[in-house]
């Protein structure tokens, strides 16, 4: 299995002057989550995907030795897609602005996959979101539960061409390590008194 962690967005929603996965809590954020994958031992190839909207970041990567996939940075969707068609393997995707990821919960998540389904989405409730008081604009009805995503999927890439009309499976884990994601300035302010 190959981990990928996006790290190639403009982070804009959070209204601050430096790049968003540059943002501490103990060490910048992007290297939290990738040393949860490593230390999760779940995967033969870690790669961080990252645009020119990102700069600092990506430097940042490269002076830790990450191996790379630069991408157009057109948007998540277009740049996921990008690299999904080069893979021929089983990914775990998240997003890189996951503060309190760790091994464990990659571990349990790696181990609740199915290979027969070819996009695994992991959810959170927004009911447990809101007992943390984070707060999203995107949630959906998912067994007669409001939910949120996480940033976290498992995909097939091996068949994958395009990602639409792909069949969705879902799975809900209220877990703080997964729901914590930072996306306003208010997050971070929260994720410090946490």
């Amino acid at each position: 299995m190959i981990g990928i962690v996006m790290a190639g967005g403009k982070g804009s929603r959070m209204n601050i002057a430096g790049e968003k996965l540059l943002l501490k809590y103990k060490k910048p954020i992007v290297l939290h989550v990738v040393d949860a994958l490593k230390n999760s031992e779940c995967f033969s190839k870690i790669f961080a995907i990252t645009s020119s909207n990102s700069p600092k970041t990506k430097k940042l990567l490269e002076e830790n030795n990450i191996d790379l996939i630069n991408t157009p940075g057109e948007g998540y969707v277009e740049d996921l897609n990008l690299v999904l068609k080069s893979l021929n393997d089983f990914v775990l995707i998240t997003s890189a602005d996951l503060p309190y990821l760790d091994a464990e919960i990659i571990k349990n998540i790696v181990n609740q996959y199915d290979q027969e389904n070819i996009w695994t989405t992991i959810l959170v409730t927004k009911k447990f979101l809101d007992s943390l008081n984070l707060s999203t604009n995107y949630w959906f009805n998912f067994e007669n539960q409001q939910c949120c995503y996480t940033g976290i999927s498992l995909v097939n890439a091996k068949n994958i061409s395009i990602l639409e009309n792909i069949s969705e499976k879902f799975i809900i884990i209220d877990d703080k390590r997964i729901a914590f994601n930072l996306n306003t300035k208010q997050d971070y302010d929260l994720l410090s008194t946490a």
